[in-house]
């Protein structure tokens, strides 16, 4: 990929010269490889850069003016836009070249991805925290079952006790109820002699009324 920089060599502006001069400067000393295109002394490559430049970057009179710097057929930008890429340190990012090992650009890149690395570690927890946190998980839900198995013991318990209490109450009642006839008969037992007792008593005065009448 060659990168090409639109310029013009007879310009009588002396800002312009001194951008053009700034951009092939900086270009030289990043060892970029590059090629002036001028469009003071040719009517191709102005009419050719007049035309990439796309719309929104063409001033109102829709003429842009150099320094213009392309990609092969991408268009970078302006001289505006490369100076704020160096003032970053992003220029073979707006080049839309790889940055070569060691450089302040390289650096950036490799710092971002670290803290993009290190985004994710702490979004997505290594496997011993997550088994800790697992096995913590795990003994509460062991100590809940086994409060929960004391509680159906102790309610078994207490059902046992009830069941207890209520076989020891019925033989009580059957005692009572056992109880009932036997007293019955001894009241009935009791009339009986008394009735008895009556009727010597009655037979005893017949026979004294008979003595008294004889």
């Amino acid at each position: 990929m060659v990168i090409k920089v639109f310029l013009a060599s007879s310009s009588g502006s002396t800002a312009i010269k001194k951008k053009q001069q700034d951009v092939v400067g900086f270009l030289e000393a990043l060892k970029i490889d590059y090629a002036q295109l001028d469009i003071a002394s040719n009517e191709d490559n102005r009419a050719w850069m007049r035309e990439n430049v796309p719309g929104e970057k063409k001033p109102t009179n829709g003429i842009p003016l150099p320094p213009q710097i392309f990609n092969e057929e991408m268009y970078c930008g302006d001289y505006d836009t490369f100076f704020d890429a160096k003032e970053d340190n992003t220029v073979y990012e707006f080049l839309g070249l790889t940055p070569p090992p060691g450089s302040k650009e390289a650096q950036q890149a490799e710092n971002s991805q670290k803290l993009q690395n290190g985004s994710v570690t702490e979004e997505h927890p290594d496997d011993d925290t997550t088994k800790i946190e697992l096995k913590e998980a795990e003994q509460n839900g062991d100590a809940h079952t086994a409060e929960l198995e004391e509680d159906e013991e102790s309610k078994n318990a207490e059902t046992d006790a009830q069941d207890e209490n209520e076989e020891e109450e019925e033989p009580a009642e059957e005692e009572e109820e056992s109880r009932k006839p036997a007293e019955e008969e001894e009241q009935e037992e009791a009339e009986g002699d008394k009735v008895e007792d009556n009727h010597l008593v009655s037979e005893e005065e017949e026979e004294l009324r008979e003595l008294e009448e004889d």
